[in-house]
């Protein structure tokens, strides 16, 4: 707020709770203790974790209204959800912790097992500021813990302890696509868990450019603007830990001296008359035409064409980004050539897409290495194998 008003903005807090939402024929609308709002230019989302549900649906309620919102309810909820944001973050190469999820209780050994055995993790699905967090040394004990909170009707995630990282962590903060701050924080004595809240020391970093790679691709693939991205420094580089839709200022501008506030401030004007558009929900509005992947697999008749001489906007579907590898090409031009594996994101005629996606490879599990069983002599063939 602060901030805002040195720029010469006028700015209201307001409690999401207090929010009223009305809909009728093509008018959402908002009111707030009971009295009709003046539509603002942007707002910025600061939920509270007690109130994800009803908060995004305010901030959801403002995107049908076209009010700007750096982090828009989808993105807040994905990334609230710690489950949820690693299960789309798996789909990507980014490095994550090994993760494991599990409901009965006789398949929670295997799970420990599966991501690599104690000390492993045990975290809450929904908790912040290091709430929720254990660290279990032993089978036994860290059975003993996800039982107890599976009886009160917790859920909880069992993940891979980085040894590596044991005690710090880092938080980039995300605005844009790009990092503006970074800083490591380190657990103090005993704790294991580097919060600022709970006494960890904050110190101001140059971070790694594959860091901060990671970092800007976890924003994107979650759907946020402003974010604070934490991550272990494993020893196969970032592994993401946890998206922070409503990031502290405090610790990071501390350990930094830089004016993050302001920097938000800055970008939420620039992109004030932009409100996000939710694609699939405005171009599937049309009968017959609607939103998909199309993917290019070797051998096929557009592999080394260009856009244009594929043919596609003649069969009314035009192509809105190409990604290739890790890297995605927003509104490529049409004379950008195609190569296998690329996947275009494309908006037309639903039966044409139809036609071009029944070659869409599926996605297979990744073969892991298995431990190497000496073979002495006398072992028969089915013991070596087994």
């Amino acid at each position: 707020m602060e901030a805002a008003e040195t720029k010469g903005l006028e700015v209201k807090i307001r409690d999401p709770l207090r929010f009223a939402i009305d809909m009728e024929e093509g008018e959402p609308d908002l009111l707030y203790r009971n009295k009709t709002i003046e539509i603002p230019d942007a707002i910025l989302p600061r939920v509270g974790t007690s109130i994800t549900r009803y908060g995004t649906t305010v901030v959801r309620q403002f995107e049908q209204m076209d009010v700007y919102t750096p982090n828009t309810a989808a993105g807040i909820g994905n990334s609230r959800d710690k489950l949820k944001s690693l299960q789309i973050l798996s789909r990507h190469d980014i490095g994550i912790p090994r993760t494991a999820y599990v409901s009965h209780k006789n398949d929670v050994s295997d799970a420990i097992d599966r991501v690599g055995g104690t000390p492993v993790i045990i975290k809450l699905i929904e908790g912040t500021q290091g709430v929720g967090v254990i660290l279990a040394d032993k089978p036994e004990i860290a059975k003993a813990i996800i039982e107890t909170l599976h009886s009160a009707n917790q859920n909880v995630l069992i993940q891979k302890f980085v040894a590596e990282s044991k005690g710090k962590d880092v938080r980039a903060f995300v605005i844009n696509d790009r990092v503006v701050a970074a800083m490591r924080r380190t657990a103090q004595g005993q704790e294991f868990r580097s919060n600022v809240h709970r006494g960890g020391l904050a110190t101001a970093i140059d971070l790694d450019p594959v860091y901060e790679k990671a970092a800007v691709r976890a924003a994107q693939i979650m759907g946020l603007k402003v974010c604070g991205v934490d991550m272990l420094e494993g020893k196969d580089g970032p592994q993401i830990m946890e998206i922070n839709s409503s990031p502290g200022l405090e610790g990071i501008e501390g350990a930094t001296g830089l004016d993050i506030a302001g920097e938000v401030i800055n970008f939420i004007c620039d992109q004030a008359d932009l409100p996000d558009i939710d694609l699939r929900q405005r171009l599937t509005v049309s009968r017959g035409y609607g939103v998909a992947d199309i993917f290019i697999p070797e051998g096929s008749a557009f592999v080394g064409q260009t856009i244009e001489q594929t043919g596609l906007r003649e069969q009314d579907v035009v192509v809105l980004t190409l990604k290739r590898g890790d890297s995605v090409i927003s509104n490529p031009k049409s004379s950008r050539v195609l190569e296998a594996h690329d996947v275009l994101l494309c908006y037309g005629k639903v039966e044409t897409m139809k036609s071009m996606i029944k070659d869409r490879p599926k996605r297979r599990r990744k073969l892991k290495p298995l431990p190497a069983t000496p073979v002495t002599e006398g072992t028969t063939l089915d013991e070596a194998t087994s």
